[in-house]
């Protein structure tokens, strides 16, 4: 018997892949039936955020048609009802990808802990011989060490679900990805929405991609450099505290999103080579410390994407059945979700050059050419070669696009 922990992107793709070429899989899902599986991305990440970023471009596209006086309302969102559904289709999905898990034939337990304590296994309290294990826990939210932070109102990806009335005055901590999305969201719900990046916002982004990002989320008061120091309140959330320039100032919120990134989630885990954020350590097999352990996903660290860990677990499963395979993370395409996909893959780093556009008018842009954001496309290349080393596109199919090109990269 195989038992594979965790029944997100990595350890459901994984159980599949085992369960299929005849292996005797156990799929151990300690969140509970409520939830299912699914994992971060269907729960709390990637999933809800495209239900949400769904609507605010409904809402931001009726505010432009109607600044154009093509229409006479803009919708009034319902923002209870906007959760409560999201819920519902996340629900959906679950069970949906329950029954598919299952019609592999893998036994799906829900309820219990499963652990690893070195080559031993358990399931809930009970040990048990498995030939391999996979470790598949995915991560949980970062918190930071501030005062505060426990106060209603303040709230991480996992439980931002859990709100009834749309924020007045939101502030989002952090300055990556899951800031961004969020604070454009809220942007177009009609919050006023503050952002508190500790150094640069979208510091890792083309020049180009990150100008179409700004200029998406003009509506956003975004301080860079803003350390929070805590949040204010005592009974119900006021504001946030932070030291910017070394000047210690603050922000009026009735809601404090910490959107501060993910830690592996590893603490089942023990007498395994871990790193220091916790992650447990692999080859590019998949392979840990520990023979017959393998881990796949957020557990094994950064970058914490659907995609590669769906991949991660293709690779420890694959290895598990005897057929050698690499993990390669040289071309990982990957996508921002504001009113464009502002999608990226490879880079632009070093001696490269480079060529951007802007993008056509067409379905899904002719009406940002008042605006003048019709997006843009940009690709680098290795001057001596040729050969395409990286490229961006902002756009309504940014995000295939860069998986095509992620591809033709590849071959």
């Amino acid at each position: 018997m195989i038992v594979v922990l965790g029944g997100g992107p990595a350890g459901r793709i994984a159980s599949i892949r085992l369960a299929t070429a005849g292996k005797k899989v156990t799929l151990v899902e300690p969140k509970g039936k409520s939830r299912g599986i699914g994992g971060q991305c269907l729960h709390f990440g990637c999933m809800p955020v495209c239900a949400l970023n769904d609507i605010a471009r409904i809402v931001s596209t009726a505010r432009r048609f109607h600044e154009l006086e093509m229409i006479d309302t803009v919708p009034a969102l319902r923002f209870s009802k906007v959760m409560d559904e999201t819920l519902a289709v996340q629900q959906k999905i679950a069970g949906i990808l329950d029954e598919e898990t299952r019609d592999a034939g893998v036994d799906v337990v829900y309820g219990k802990a499963g652990q690893v304590d070195g080559r031993q296994v358990y399931v809930g309290d009970e040990s048990v011989d498995a030939e391999a294990a996979i470790i598949a826990t995915g991560s949980r939210p970062n918190i930071p060490d501030i005062p505060g932070v426990t106060l209603p109102g303040v709230h991480t990806p996992h439980s931002l679900w859990r709100l009834r009335e749309l924020p007045e005055k939101i502030a989002i901590v952090g300055g990556g990805v899951m800031a961004a999305e969020f604070a454009y969201i809220f942007q177009e719900f009609g919050s006023e929405v503050t952002v508190l990046a500790r150094s640069g916002f979208l510091k890792n982004l083309d020049r180009h991609l990150r100008a179409v990002a700004m200029k998406e989320l003009a509506g956003v008061e975004i301080h860079e450099g803003a350390e929070a120091t805590g949040i204010c309140g005592t009974t119900l959330t006021t504001g946030v505290r932070y030291r910017m320039a070394g000047a210690e100032t603050g922000s009026p919120a009735d809601t404090v999103l910490l959107a501060t990134g993910l830690v592996p989630n590893s603490g089942m885990a023990s007498g395994i080579d871990k790193g220091p954020g916790g992650e447990i350590l692999v080859n590019d097999r998949m392979q840990t410390s520990v023979p017959g352990i393998y881990a796949c996903g957020d557990v094994a660290g950064a970058p914490f994407l659907t995609p590669v860990a769906r991949h991660e677990g293709i690779v420890a499963a694959d290895n598990i059945l005897g057929k050698v395979r690499h993990m390669d993370y040289s071309r990982i395409p990957q996508a921002i979700y504001l009113a464009h996909e502002l999608a990226f893959c490879g880079s632009g780093a070093g001696e490269s050059a480079s060529l951007a556009l802007p993008g056509p008018a067409g379905p899904g842009t002719y009406w940002s050419v008042p605006y003048g954001d019709t997006g843009l496309a940009k690709i680098f290349a290795d001057p001596a070669s040729g050969d395409i080393t990286g490229m961006c596109a902002a756009g309504p199919a940014g995000g295939v696009i860069a998986g095509y090109l992620a591809f033709l990269m590849e071959r």
